[in-house]
This record gives structure tokens, sequence and C-alpha cells, in this order.
């Protein structure tokens, strides 16, 4: 739940500030790192690149954390190869709160990271303009161009380079799927219903649910029917009952509950129902990557985990996933902008970029690199060209708290028909 709060947080911080002005610097590096390099060659024969430069990085990662191991590996290494020392202050999951002050005062900050969201939106006026290095060092054709072009949207030009993405969709038990004879993953929502029949025959329960993410896997169905400016124009005007694609979604959602593939007691209290999917008795949940982990640490073993995109229904009209991310951005006032360009390859791509993937459990930054869990993810976010939000406009709304119970009650089979709870709406929105 915490999670939730957080990126509903993230984006109410970003919207309000996203008017903020300010010019950014222009990249003036001419070279960047090649690709597959973790760090620039040394280009003169009396010494290394970097000799005697000093990068200072503040962290949201703290010491001991799998991410801080790698990244200050990727630190140590590339000081033996350029150079150059990275100072990492390890500031935790509130650097939030520090950096708006520590980047306005001009404090000595080379790098950062943070919720790519924020970076592109609060603190966009001291980036550094990122385009010429990333050009030269062909990072568009190893990264995800969704987060890439919200990053320009945004700063009005590319002012952070991913270093953990994030997708979401149905992540699911591979062993659980195996077991049940299933060897491809559904694409469509008649292909998912046989799915949830096929693992139920094989005595599996189909879907976890806990009610703090009743919503997102409700607007998960909805955006496939609506599109989020439809939702959006929804949930202002009102209109919700006179919309067949939205009764059509409240509907079918109805049915798979009346069906039976909601696990027993779902939507529970978080995060009950979750655990089930560790345990081996239910095999799916519809949620963002990091219910992976939370799994994997309640039940002390990781899950032999699978991924897939949530299902296109009849008429589709928006088959986006959620995406998110952390990311790295340099400050617009660095004097050493190439140097820090150089190290943030060095922790994203080739040997550490991999590293991240296997000893964290996340997606690969590099889409060169191999997936060691979520088969899949790579590509939904490659394929992803404007992310879904979490909920997006409905949790801006004043009616938003009661909207999201009503999600929860949804599920828990409150309404007989998608026509009732789409009148119910109408009596929240407009």
């Amino acid at each position: 739940m915490k999670k939730i709060v957080a990126l509903l947080m993230a984006s109410a911080m970003a919207a309000s500030l996203a008017a903020c002005g300010g010019s950014a610097q222009s990249s003036e590096a001419t070279s960047a790192a090649p690709a597959e390099s973790t760090a620039a060659e040394s280009t003169a024969t009396d010494g290394k690149k970097y000799e005697g430069v000093e990068l200072t990085m503040w962290s949201m990662w703290t010491a001991g954390e799998a991410q801080a191991n790698v990244i200050q590996a990727a630190a140590d290494a590339f000081e033996k190869e350029t150079g150059a020392h990275v100072n990492i202050e390890w500031k935790g999951r509130d650097v939030n709160t520090l950096l708006s002050a520590a980047l306005e005062s001009g404090e000595k900050l080379d790098i950062f990271e943070d919720d790519y969201n924020r970076i592109g939106n609060a603190y966009a006026p001291y980036t550094y303009d990122l385009t010429e290095m990333a050009a030269a060092a062909g990072y568009d054709d190893f990264s995800y161009a969704c987060f890439n072009e919200q990053s320009k949207a945004w700063a009005g030009y590319l002012n952070s380079i991913v270093e953990q993405p994030q997708i979401g969709g149905v992540f699911y038990n591979k062993d659980a799927f195996e077991a049940s004879g299933i060897t491809e993953t559904p694409k469509t929502w008649d292909e998912f219903l046989d799915v949830c029949q096929t693992l139920k025959d094989n005595g599996y329960e189909p879907l976890a649910l806990d009610g703090a993410y009743a919503n997102f896997n409700f607007y998960n169905h909805l955006v496939r029917h609506l599109g989020e400016d439809a939702i959006k124009e929804l949930g202002e005007k009102g209109g919700w009952a006179d919309n067949e694609a939205a009764v059509a979604a409240a509907q079918e959602t109805i049915d798979l509950v009346n069906a039976g593939y909601l696990a027993e007691g779902a939507p529970d209290a978080y995060p009950a129902s979750q655990t089930k999917v560790g345990l081996g008795t239910v095999a799916m949940i519809v949620c963002a990557n990091y219910v992976t982990s939370e799994v994997d640490a309640a039940v002390g073993e990781p899950v032999n985990w699978g991924f897939f995109n949530y299902p296109e229904v009849e008429g589709n009209v928006d088959a986006s996933a959620y995406a998110g991310a952390n990311s790295l951005a340099i400050s617009s006032y660095t004097e050493n902008a190439q140097a820090a360009f150089d190290f943030i390859m060095t922790v994203v791509t080739g040997t550490y970029g991999q590293q991240l993937a296997d000893d964290c459990a996340q997606i690969p930054a590099d889409t060169r690199l191999k997936e060691s869990v979520l088969e899949g993810s790579v590509e939904a976010l490659k394929n992803t060209t404007t992310p879904m939000s979490w909920c997006g406009a409905l949790n801006t709304l004043d009616s938003w708290s009661t909207i999201k119970s009503s999600m929860v009650e949804l599920f828990e089979g409150k309404y007989a028909t998608g026509a009732d709870y789409c009148a119910y709406l109408d009596t929240l929105c407009g």
C-alpha cells in the first residue's frame, strides 16, 4: 500500500510543479561511451581519461542494499579504468525530500537518482541536457522509447537515464502454468478466461487480488475498453451508464468474479492474497513488478515468475502497459558532464547493468541484456509508446476515495450488472 501512496504522491507533485520554468544547460560533449562499453577508454597516453575528476552522486538506495552494492562496484571499476572517483552518498528513499533544496542552492552534486516523473518535472530546471551524449552513445537503440519520450515531453529534452524500469500487468507462477499444461500466455480476454478455467480445472485458484490493488486491476480493464482520455472525460463529466464500453468493462469484471476465478477471500486485506502466489495455491496477480519481490520476501524463496501484458478485449482501444522508472540525472551545473554520463552508462549497461538485473531481480535498463526474471517484460515495455498511468485522472478527482472503494466492491460482487455499477459511478462523477 505504501508504494501506491508513493506513486500517487509522485504524480501529484509532478503535476503541481510541471509549470515551473527554467532553462536547461545544453550538452557540450562531443563524444560518449560506446554503447557496449562500461566507460570510455583512455584517450591520453600519459594518464587515465578522467584522472583527478571527483564526482558526487546522491543515491536513492541505502548502503548494503543489493542495488547499492552493484552501484558501488561500478564506481570502483569506473575509477580503476578512468581515474574518476565517484563519491556516493546513500540517501535512501527520502532523497526526494532533500533534492529540491540541494539543486536550487547549487550544492556539490553531479549525479542523482529518483523517480523519473519527479526528475522530468520538479527537478527539470536543474538537470543537464543529455541529448547529444545519449545520441553519441546510441542510447535510443538499447533503451525504452516510452521513458525517453516522456522525459522529453516533461522537460523539453532528455534529462534522465533509466536505471530501474517498472512495468504493470499480469505476473504469474510459471510452475503453475506448466503443471496445468499452459504453454502460451494469453493475449486476448477470451484467451485469459480460458487460462483461468484451465488453472481452476488443475487445482489452482487463478487470480489473487488484494483490496489495495483492486483499483489498478479494474483500471487496466477500463483502459483496454476506453483509453485514458475517455476515462478522464467520464470522470470529469459523467456519462458512464450511457457508455457501452464502460458498461462492458464492468460486466466482464463481474462475470470474472461470478465464474469463480478470484482466489478465496479476494479482494483480501493486503498482502494476504498476493502472498498465496508464493505459497503455490494461486497462479496470477495484476500489479506492478515490485509485487514479485514482496511475495518472494514474504514466503522466503523466489517464485518462478513470468509476466504478460494485460490482455486485450474485443474492440480494444489501448494496449499500453503501466510503466514507471527510477532514473539517473546529471545536475545542470556539473563541471564534469561527460564523466558523469560515462559513469551512468557504466551502471546501466554491460556488466553492472546485467548485475542489477540479476542481483536485484529487476527488469534490465539495457534492452540487450538478459532478463533474469519476468520474461516478456522487456518486450512489453518496448512495445509501449505512451505508458498507462496508475488510475490516471480518476485519482485526481475529489471523489477518488469513494470511486476507489467502489472498485473493491465491484470485485466483492456488490453490483449485479455492469450497468448498475456504471450508474453508481455517475453519482460520483461529473
